[in-house]
């Protein structure tokens, strides 16, 4: 029997084995730094970008802009970093670069739905409608049950003038849970805004006083304005009750007013006013206006004025209206034949509806010439050589609001004799 020699140990093959996984371990212990090294990088970038978003948020967005530069530079071609500088590229209105940088985001990652999100929003901001609706559309295909992405694409439809199709993408919205105060003032939005046509309420009434100061000593002027309005599916009717003060005299009248809708984008606004006998007031009074939608947002408008106190005046007027996003402006001429001198007028108007429904907004008017817009009633005509004015609309709730406007004129009526407008208006819907 041969015998093995002692001075040889012959190991286990568990030894063996061990010994052969050791030049794997210390691989894997050579490389467990790179590993733990990335994991604290990655999360490191991830609170970063953390406190950059914060930076812009707080209106610090060129601090913001330098630091997602940097980024980029240490990890460049990463979406969430383009996205994000992206975003405060298009805060701070550099649309262009939003634009390059969002683009290269959707151009790599087609499938990221917040990239789609924002170019849609860099479009919109910077007046390009139509490639908004194509960006959300992205959006909404990524994201069919986020309703944010319906109502992103709604206003952008809108904008174009697209009524059908935004109240479709706000119906869908509302059928997937969207804040139901959020879709009826949208679908406000929607509604002619110079009208007074069914909103969702069945009443509305107003309280309003105004009041006009005059320079050289003359006496203020005071009047006050009830108004009762009963809304139908087709337009509305309301009955006013007014009364006014001029220079010591005091006299009431009452109006109806109404808006009626007539052909296709086209409606008219008719008021009859009934006053005394004589006085501050017109004996009777009454004005035609129809407007007609054309375009992408254009009002077209032509009016008569017929006020009757010894002898009956006229006033003639055409208009232009533009509707963009939550904004409007608007021009009319006005013309009165026969008196002369100042027989012509001009007004301006633009205004923002800065919550996107029809009730909240703010306005600036300028103009000069003898006209009747100025005032609640179309009761008061002065000549004006220079007008400006301004006035808020607020409303507190759902179903209650404020007015209020100030304005001031130049007289040629009475030289040297200038106006001060004061104006408060109380609103209830229901």
């Amino acid at each position: 029997m041969k015998r093995r020699n002692p001075s040889v140990v012959t190991q286990p093959r568990s030894s063996r084995a061990s010994r052969a996984l050791w030049p794997l371990l210390l691989a894997l212990t050579a490389f467990s730094p790179c590993l733990m090294a990335q994991a604290a990088t990655s999360g490191s970038l991830t609170e970063q970008m953390a406190q950059i978003r914060q930076l812009a948020t707080s209106g610090q967005r060129q601090l913001a802009i330098q630091r997602y530069t940097a980024l980029l530079a240490a990890h460049p071609g990463n979406g969430d970093l383009l996205l994000g500088r992206g975003r405060t590229y298009a805060w701070d209105g550099q649309y262009a670069a939003a634009e390059s940088d969002l683009r290269t985001v959707v151009q790599h990652s087609p499938g990221y739905a917040d990239a789609w999100s924002a170019l849609g929003d860099v479009y919109r901001w910077s007046g390009s409608p139509q490639k908004a609706v194509d960006a959300y559309s992205h959006w909404v295909k990524l994201a069919p049950q986020n309703p944010d992405a319906y109502i992103a694409r709604g206003r952008a439809q809108r904008d174009m003038g697209q009524l059908a199709a935004a109240r479709g993408d706000f119906d869908a919205a509302a059928a997937l849970g969207a804040n139901a105060a959020e879709i009826t003032a949208l679908r406000q939005s929607l509604l002619p805004r110079t009208t007074d046509f069914n909103a969702g309420y069945n009443w509305g009434a107003s309280l309003s006083w105004d009041h006009t100061g005059f320079t050289g000593g003359q006496q203020g002027w005071n009047d006050v304005d009830l108004s009762l309005r009963r809304y139908f599916s087709q337009g509305s009717l309301a009955l006013e009750l007014l009364r006014s003060n001029h220079f010591g005299t005091s006299n009431d009248a009452w109006a109806l007013d109404g808006y009626v809708p007539l052909w296709s984008r086209a409606y008219a606004n008719l008021r009859y006013q009934q006053g005394p006998s004589s006085g501050v007031l017109p004996e009777q009074e009454w004005r035609a206006e129809v407007f007609q939608g054309v375009g992408r947002g254009w009002e077209l408008s032509a009016s008569i004025d017929n006020l009757r106190f010894s002898s009956d005046t006229q006033f003639y007027g055409v208009g232009i209206g533009r509707y963009w996003g939550d904004w409007y402006a608007r021009y009319k001429l006005q013309h009165v034949p026969g008196v002369g001198s100042g027989s012509w007028s001009n007004r301006f108007l633009l205004r923002n509806y800065y919550r996107g429904d029809a009730f909240d907004y703010w306005e600036v008017s300028v103009g000069n010439g003898r006209s009747t817009d100025l005032n609640s009633y179309g009761t008061q005509v002065m000549n004006n050589s220079a007008t400006l004015g301004v006035a808020w609309s607020h409303y507190l709730s759902s179903q209650w609001g404020f007015k209020l406007s100030a304005g001031y004129a130049e007289g040629s009526d009475f030289p040297g004799v200038n106006e001060q407008l004061f104006s408060l208006t109380l609103y209830s819907l229901w």
